[in-house]
Formats: C-alpha cells, structure tokens, sequence
C-alpha cells in the first residue's frame, strides 16, 4: 500500500491513543474523529477534523449515527488499484481514509455486572466501530486496521522505518479485526439469548458461541499419527484444567 494521508480515530479504550494520534500528525497523517475521542485529542493539542465536518452529515440519534455514511464507507471500502473506484470515488467527492484505530463499546465489561439493565446492554451494541472494521479489514491491501492498541507501536515502527505498513501486516491486522468481531457478536448472541421478557432467565441459551485461543501445539494428538493442539477460553477464570500453573 502507498503512504498514509488520513485515517479515522475513534476508540472507547484510550489507553495509547493520544502518542499514537500525535506521532501521525508529526508523519502528516489528517485524522478524523468523533466523540470523545475527538475531544481527549484535542485537549491534548492534536489536530482533528469531526467526521460530521467531513461528511456534511451531524452526528444524531444520541451518537447511535456517526460514521454510517458513504463518504466514510466509500474511503474505506474503495480500491486504490481499480479506476472506476478512484473515478467513483472522485465524482461523489470521497476521500480515501488509509488507516483506521477503531475499538468497540464494552458490551463484554456491561453485561457482567450484576446491575445491569437489558437497556444499557442494548445501548453497548456497537454498530459503526465493527462497520468500519470490517470495511477496512476487507480492503486491507490499502487500508491499516488497528483493534489493539498493543499494535500502535508496531505500525509506527514501520511508518518511520518504511513510509507504510506492509501488506504482510495489514493482513495479519485484518484477521484479528474478524476475530475480534467475530467475539464481540458472540458476546452479544450469548448474552440476548438468556434473555426473556427483559430479564436475564436462562444460563442455557439454545445457541451458545465462544472463541478459544491457542496455547501451544502438542507432540501428538490421541494417536501418534494425529496432530494437535491446545486452547483454552479465555473468558474461564476459575480454577481448572485449562489454566492451571505448573509447579
């Protein structure tokens, strides 16, 4: 992919965020934001343009639309290599957005307390961040996608280093945006379906989703001829198997 002129920047986990926004405004980088985000970043003494000023659309519906428009989408989505994107894109006056820092409400961290209501674990349903995510997770030759902000450093380091991130990186970005939605709507599924009559009723939903992450390879599977490997849910925190610390 080519230099990185814009990105998108709009996080509810700000840990890092503020070094990381300055460091792309020191690299030229224009960034868009919205919320909060926008408003730590300035208070901090970076540059930011709202989104709403770059699409001409204001952010409504007590923040439930922000960044749900084309000329978001379209920057995102549209392919540098094809020239009936870039014409398009020209045309609709659309901008191509090249890096986009995104993470997601706390629907995980809401739900867990005792005291929480099925209304605000509605209102923790992230709908544009997994958007833009994906948007820019399937067009990853031309678009960095940021989830973690343990990645910051890492795509800097190359940015210095290069002058761009390399697809190598963006893909393995790419993947671990899916994963980390893929999670997220679990989390979700999980959580509505012990739901009824705005109650939490059931611990048995009649779907149940998880995600499980990968320890270690093993020797051997149950047979020597069989490969394996070992995962463990993450989201386990009682003793077990699993977690256990050899000592």
């Amino acid at each position: 992919m080519g230099k990185i002129r814009r990105a998108i920047v709009s996080v509810s986990d700000k840990r890092g965020v503020v070094s990381f926004a300055k460091a792309l405004a020191e690299l030229g980088v224009e960034i868009l934001s919205t919320g909060g985000t926008a408003k730590t970043l300035r208070e901090q003494g970076v540059a930011v343009k709202d989104i709403s000023e770059y699409t001409g659309f204001p952010e409504m519906l007590e923040g439930r639309i922000k960044t749900l428009h084309p000329k978001v989408h379209g920057g995102l989505l549209g392919q540098r290599s094809k020239p009936e994107h870039v014409r398009q894109m020209n045309e609709q006056g659309i901008l191509p957005i090249d890096l986009v820092a995104v993470n997601l409400y706390p629907f995980e961290a809401t739900v867990v307390r005792e005291d929480c209501t099925l209304e605000e674990a509605i209102e923790n349903i992230d709908i544009g961040g997994p958007t833009m995510l994906r948007a820019a997770a399937k067009n990853y030759p031309d678009v960095t996608v940021i989830v973690d902000p343990e990645d910051y450093d890492l795509v800097l380091k190359e940015l210095k280093e290069r002058g761009e991130v390399s697809l190598e990186t963006n893909f393995r970005l790419a993947k671990k945006v899916f994963q980390h939605t893929a999670r997220y709507d679990g989390a979700i599924s999980n959580y509505l379906g012990q739901i009824e009559g705005g109650k939490k009723v059931s611990l048995f939903p009649e779907t149940f989703t998880f995600q499980v992450r990968k320890v270690q390879e093993l020797r051997y599977g149950e047979n020597p001829h069989q490969r394996a490997a070992f995962y463990r849910d993450g989201v386990v925190t009682e003793p077990s198997v699993s977690n256990a610390i050899q000592l």
